[in-house]
């Protein structure tokens, strides 16, 4: 079953969700032509998050630049509170994506990733982090002792999105991202992203391993094929939402977003069959929005509601 979920409960002067983790430009390159985008994926999933009227806010690392200025009214415009000790930087970082003719993108990173000791002074709903900042010291420490002060108090999710240039040797950074599960309620990884952690798994063997780490849902995403619940109960296969693909910039965040915003809205502490469904089905529905236009663009909460109820009476 598909159907709008109202934001009216996402109003709460307190944080319904903290988003740990990197902001950046995204400088893309395609056909000889540059432009620049606020990216980042932590966030980009703040931004998505706050447009699906989620009360959110980042914690984050950026400079006294004009690029750190950009991205902090890029995430207030869509009312992203940007955290106190979030301009920590000397300049902020960026990420070079060069696109493809399908739409795809490589990936050069000019980042530094440091933060203060943090201790939150509560506890969101849910306090998401995930990719280069869980990975690059000096920072990925406070991040790592900010999942163990929260895991016990509220939902704790993980996205590794995985940046080979930017981490150690793959041993290494397996052996972050698995102690980092130990603190996480729900993980979710990309194709690339579990092959490249598990080479010669299959995803049901990977999402398998992850819930014997400790996480309660696994969800793998495979882009045109589109995404793999798993807990330990049951398991879905979700089917990807229909799109024409403009570039996949922000196509994982967005679906990360919506990942969130399902969990804040499934009324279950479980994770039975149809909570699995609609689960996956939102954020398909919110990737499918965002590869459709240039840069990490996810949907606001009544373009999300529009294709959801599309899908309901198709």
């Amino acid at each position: 079953m598909n159907y709008p979920i109202s934001a009216s409960n996402q109003t709460r002067s307190a944080l319904d969700v903290m988003v740990v983790g990197e902001a950046l430009i995204d400088v893309v390159s395609a056909d000889g032509r540059r432009a620049e985008y606020p990216g980042g994926s932590p966030a980009n999933v703040a931004y998505g998050l706050a447009r699906l009227g989620v009360n959110t806010g980042l914690l984050t690392a950026i400079g006294p630049d004009a690029w750190g200025s950009r991205l902090e009214d890029h995430l207030g415009n869509a009312g992203v509170r940007v955290l106190p000790g979030s301009r920590s930087l000397t300049r902020t970082a960026s990420a070079t994506a060069t696109l493809a003719p399908d739409g795809s993108a490589h990936y050069d990173f000019d980042i530094v990733w440091d933060l203060a000791p943090q201790t939150p002074y509560c506890f969101p709903k849910i306090l998401h982090t995930g990719s280069i900042a869980t990975f690059l010291d000096p920072g990925a420490g406070v991040v790592k002792s900010l999942l163990q002060q929260a895991h016990r108090h509220c939902v704790v999710t993980y996205d590794p999105n995985i940046r080979p240039a930017l981490l150690g040797s793959h041993r290494e950074a397996t052996s972050i991202f698995e102690e980092l599960v130990t603190f996480t309620d729900v993980v979710k990884l990309s194709s690339e992203d579990a092959q490249w952690l598990y080479p010669g798994k299959s995803v049901d063997e990977t999402a398998a391993h992850i819930l014997g780490l400790g996480a309660g849902l696994a969800v793998v995403t495979l882009g045109s094929e589109g995404s793999y619940f798993s807990t330990a109960g049951f398991d879905a296969g979700i089917p990807a939402a229909a799109a024409k693909v403009a570039d996949t910039i922000g196509a994982g965040d967005a679906f990360m977003s919506a990942l969130i915003f399902g969990l804040l809205n499934r009324g279950t502490e479980g994770f039975p069959p149809a909570v699995l469904e609609q689960l996956g089905r939102t954020a398909a529905a919110a990737a499918a929005i965002t590869v459709q236009r240039p840069g990490a663009n996810p949907p606001s909460l009544a373009e999300l509601n529009a294709v959801l109820e599309s899908q309901r009476v198709g």
